[in-house]
């Protein structure tokens, strides 16, 4: 993935998505403005985040133990329209606090412990973003800056440079397709220019949950 990012139109059918919806909508998940985090505890998630459609895919940038670990749903639609600026995904959710001045600040959500995370640590690390509608280009969907992964994890100077020197690419996939994203890769979203809904099931994987040491990723 030398860009950061993949397209991959039709992996599941459109069908398919018609279910995972009505699933996550009887669920019983904490819901915010943007959707619901911490969703790989629903048995529907956690068996979609298994397909081995699914881990194949994530197999190719992470190699063969491919373990998915968190999964968030996103719900932008006219009733909950947001905008979100460049940048990088660099927490991720452990099992322990460590002495390591790599990792931090750190946080916890919901009762899971998270630390931004060094770079080696990101680089094993891909997103799976599964559109459980169409994404089009007027409803705000994700926007990359190619290549900006292999910068490291950069600062808010760093970060406003690069937007400014890359062209960004709109990440747009029918229902069933799915985005895969480094989560060093700069990204964004414009808020939706119409009343379409765009949601979204943001699966993590990671090439093992143990980073070595005592340092283990939580799965939620």
């Amino acid at each position: 993935m030398n860009a950061g990012y993949s397209i991959h139109p039709h992996v599941f059918a459109r069908a398919d998505m018609i279910s995972l919806v009505d699933a996550l909508e009887r669920a019983e998940v904490v819901r915010t403005r943007a959707g619901a985090r911490h969703v790989l505890r629903l048995p529907v998630v956690c068996e979609l985040a298994a397909d081995r459609r699914l881990i194949d895919l994530a197999s190719e940038f992470v190699g063969p133990a491919a373990a998915p670990f968190r999964a968030t749903l996103f719900d932008k639609s006219a009733a909950a329209n947001w905008l979100v600026a460049w940048h990088q995904d660099t927490a991720l959710p452990l099992r322990n606090r460590v002495d390591d001045p790599a990792w931090g600040p750190w946080s916890t959500k919901a009762g899971v412990l998270y630390a931004h995370a060094p770079a080696w640590a990101l680089e094993t690390v891909v997103a799976l973003r599964i559109s459980l509608d169409d994404s089009t280009a007027t409803n705000g969907p994700l926007r990359v800056l190619p290549g900006s992964h292999r910068s490291g994890v950069l600062s808010n100077q760093e970060i406003a440079r690069l937007a400014a020197e890359i062209r960004p690419v709109d990440c747009v996939a029918p229902s069933g397709g799915v985005v895969a994203m480094r989560p060093l890769t700069l990204h964004a979203s414009s808020k939706s220019a119409d009343d379409r809904p765009r949601r979204v099931l943001h699966i993590e994987y990671a090439a093992s949950i143990e980073l070595g040491g005592d340092i283990q990723l939580a799965a939620d």
